[in-house]
């Protein structure tokens, strides 16, 4: 009993034993794997860069851990680009010193101005700058278009003069500034364009002073003037003259010391000129103040003209012109004409002239036609001007004559529909002179609230003077102007020609 019992027991302890060996086996062969599996991967990573034929299939490495990311580095800011420098090209602005004038008042800066001028052509409402502080010597020059675009401004703050030297001159010129065929050009601001005109003029001389260095350098001066004057061409110019051009302001600048005509306006429409002054010497020969020639649509006020000829001066193919405050003085006052020389045709119409001062000049407003012209002068208007020391405050001169002697002839300008109202002031020869033509008398002449009286003087004083003149007075005069005739003349011109015709 006690022996099976044994035999059972060590049994059991077999069956124990075998048991816990093939655990322990199973154990031991899954530490064997993993050890193995990681001696490949080990050997895989050893063999790379080797040849092919030891290539072993592995297994795929484990994806490495992840590390956390750094922040990323806060960008610096990117700077501005420097603003580009303003190019010409880019600019509307042309500034003629950019492009090599001098401003020295001794280097001829035409090209300058030109190469400039160029330049702002190309460009729609372009400026071209004359700058303030310089002095810009220009010899004769021509702003010229048609291709310009509209719209220039030519800014004049600075000076500009004329040459005095014959050299400069060559034969001679018409002009010395010009501007032609273009649309909407504007002259405007604070400068000055002075044409040093008295090496042109005849007897020119330069007051220095009574004391005795003074004088010496005065006639030095006067010798220069003489010595260069004998050299200068005959043909003397404008200072500043517009040709062909629409749309054309002049503002703000002083025209001064023009060899001849200080601004002229040649064939132009729509012109407005306001707040200029125009000075030269009361004796300097022909230095009209502001020309006008086959131009229409012209506004000219507020300015002060002083100058040796006509203040403003209206010539053929003119109308539709409107002046008004304007101060004229010295000079030969407002004229219309001469027209009709040479025997040829002109015509003047619509024309208004009112508030305006007149200083010791040599008329008021005057009409002056040629002798063997023919043409009309037409509706115009006179009113509201004051006259102080005026030789003849009122004129219409049919006999009109520049020249010592001129041939009488039958034909003339028609003078027709002229009208005065509210002249007043002094006059130091004759209030009014009417001379009008036998073959074509003046008519429809009116007149209304005249009042000059006599300044004291040591001249001898007429009285008013008409001939072949016919109108009415609308109201009474001083003096009484008692010579007007009546209705019209029998040889009355039957129409009033027209510019257009």
């Amino acid at each position: 009993m006690t022996s099976i019992d044994l035999k059972n027991h060590a049994s059991l302890v077999l069956v124990a034993i075998l048991i816990l060996s093939g655990d322990f086996g199973a154990c031991h062969a899954r530490k064997s794997q993993s050890w193995r599996q990681s001696r490949i991967h080990l050997s895989s990573i050893m063999d790379k860069g080797h040849s092919s034929r030891h290539k072993r299939i592995t297994p795929p490495a484990p994806a490495p851990a992840l590390k956390p990311k750094p922040p990323a580095p806060t960008p610096m800011p990117i700077p501005a680009p420097p603003a580009p420098a303003q190019t010409h090209e880019n600019s509307t602005t042309f500034n003629v010193q950019d492009y090599g004038a001098k401003g020295d008042g001794h280097t001829d800066d035409m090209q300058a101005f030109l190469a400039a001028w160029a330049a702002a052509c190309k460009v729609e409402s372009s400026t071209i700058l004359v700058p303030s502080g310089s002095v810009f010597l220009l010899s004769p020059i021509s702003f010229a278009g048609p291709n310009c675009k509209p719209k220039i401004t030519f800014q004049l703050d600075g000076k500009i003069i004329a040459p005095t030297s014959a050299k400069a001159w060559g034969s001679g010129h018409l002009q010395w500034i010009e501007f032609t065929k273009l649309t909407e050009i504007i002259i405007k601001g604070e400068g000055i364009i002075d044409g040093q005109g008295a090496v042109w003029w005849n007897n020119s001389s330069v007051y220095a002073g009574t004391d005795s260095i003074g004088q010496n350098r005065t006639n030095e001066l006067n010798k220069m003037i003489s010595a260069e004057l004998s050299k200068m061409p005959t043909t003397k110019p404008t200072a500043l003259r517009f040709y062909g051009s629409s749309d054309v302001t002049v503002t703000g600048i002083t025209i001064q010391n023009s060899p001849q005509m200080h601004l002229k306006f040649d064939s132009c429409t729509n012109v407005q000129v306001f707040d200029i002054s125009i000075s030269s010497p009361g004796d300097s020969p022909n230095t009209d103040g502001i020309h006008l020639h086959n131009s229409q649509n012209v506004l000219i006020h507020s300015c002060n003209l002083a100058c040796g000829d006509d203040c403003v001066s209206i010539q053929t193919g003119c109308s539709n012109i409107y002046i008004h405050d304007i101060n004229c003085g010295p000079g030969h006052g407002i004229s219309i004409g001469g027209l009709g020389k040479d025997n040829t045709r002109a015509c003047v119409s619509n024309v208004t002239v009112r508030n305006t001062v007149m200083r010791n000049t040599m008329t008021g407003v005057r009409i002056k036609t040629w002798q063997g012209g023919s043409g009309s002068a037409n509706n115009i208007m006179f009113s509201d001007i004051q006259v102080s020391e005026v030789e003849t405050p009122i004129v219409i001169d049919q006999y009109y004559c520049d020249k010592e002697i001129c041939k009488n002839q039958t034909s003339a300008v028609a003078v027709s529909g002229i009208n005065y109202a509210n002249i007043k002031g002094t006059y130091t020869v004759q209030p009014v002179y009417f001379a009008c033509s036998d073959s074509s008398p003046c008519t429809g002449i009116s007149l209304a609230t005249i009042q000059l009286k006599p300044h004291q003087t040591s001249h001898h004083l007429y009285g008013p003077f008409c001939w072949e003149t016919y109108g009415e007075l609308k109201t009474s005069t001083m003096p009484l102007i008692d010579c007007l005739q009546k209705g019209n003349p029998s040889n009355a011109p039957s129409k009033i020609v027209s510019c257009q015709a």
